[in-house]
């Protein structure tokens, strides 16, 4: 994509609020034509910046009631043993996010499961087969600020 101006801006933060929003809603709120509006979109589509749409759920209604943010220091740093990590943490299906990170910690993965058995099961899976120095889970006791969207407008 070559250039994103104010407009895209504007309509990529409408698409972050709520990603179901009507063309003629969004058009309006941004300040174009139904038709001007639908060509942006399907510009900021094909250009990777907008990648899908998705529901915000209550996770805790069907039982996925405990986060953790689990945070992971290894003795390994080749290319070859992060993709294997990479690929493995990948499969593991409580992980809803994923972070190489520097610091003292070199890792930091979200956990979303079941409570304390679910994140048992998730530990035992992510330990297995892998030389880990040292691994701790920080569990949240109440989300106060998720999924909020980023500020794009502040961003140029």
């Amino acid at each position: 994509m070559d250039k994103i101006d104010a407009i895209d801006l504007r309509i990529l933060a409408c698409m972050q609020r709520d990603g179901a929003i009507s063309q003629r809603d969004l058009a309006d709120q941004v300040g174009l034509s139904q038709n001007a509006c639908w060509r942006r979109l399907r510009r900021l589509n094909a250009s990777g910046l907008i990648q899908g749409t998705r529901a915000t759920i209550d996770l805790a209604a069907p039982g996925l009631d405990l986060t953790v943010f689990v945070m992971v220091r290894t003795r390994h740093h080749s290319k070859e043993w992060a993709d294997s990590f990479r690929k493995h943490v990948e499969q593991l299906p409580d992980v809803v996010d994923f972070y190489r990170i520097g610091g003292e910690w070199d890792y930091l993965i979200k956990v979303v499961t079941k409570g304390m058995a679910g994140y048992d099961a998730f530990y035992q899976r992510l330990i297995t087969n892998f030389d880990l120095a040292t691994v701790t889970g920080y569990f949240s006791m109440e989300a106060i600020i998720e999924n909020r969207a980023a500020n794009l407008i502040r961003s140029r």
